[in-house]
């Protein structure tokens, strides 16, 4: 790969100052971001050992390499968007990046929205779980309005004959 390559984690850096001195071993993550960077860059490359490397030691009796290669193998990853990141990287041992993966799968576009759990050991980081991000529950902000209530719009007719017909 050459110096020009933009890096798959949307940095606006080249790939070989960005993620790939991280994935090939030269330097180390200074913090979740910058992990959850690698790790991103790692599947969009295919670089299987640097997941499986990255992942807490704790949480690795249950890792599936084969199904996150097959995962990565079969997708275009098309962008990371980093949503919200908290935790001092400098004075704190555990961190959190809430982050948005776009790719396209069988021809389809997919989003993976997670909430990631970083933790330090022995002055390393590493990505320990993660958590899916729902959209969330809707909430109506107006009482709901039944099919022989009064029209609110004011007309003086029912709900079903005015603005709630079909």
């Amino acid at each position: 790969m050459n110096d020009a390559t933009a890096c798959p984690c949307n940095s606006g850096l080249p790939y070989a100052s960005c993620c790939e001195p991280l994935i090939k071993g030269v330097t180390a993550a200074a913090s979740p971001e910058a992990l959850m960077r690698a790790r991103y860059s790692a599947f969009a490359h295919q670089e299987m050992p640097y997941l499986l490397e990255t992942l807490h030691p704790g949480q690795r009796s249950d890792y599936d390499e084969e199904g996150a290669a097959k995962w990565a193998s079969e997708s275009d990853w098309t962008g990371l968007e980093i949503l919200d990141v908290k935790g001092d990287p400098a004075t704190e041992n555990s961190g959190s990046v809430e982050f948005r993966a776009s790719y396209r799968r069988n021809g389809e576009k997919q989003e993976h929205h997670e909430l990631a759990e970083f933790r330090k050991s022995k002055g390393i980081w590493y990505f320990f779980d993660g958590k899916m991000v729902s959209a969330g529950q809707y909430r109506r902000e107006a009482p709901k309005v039944g099919r022989n209530d009064p029209c609110p719009c004011g007309s003086g007719k029912k709900f079903k004959k005015c603005c709630g017909k079909n």
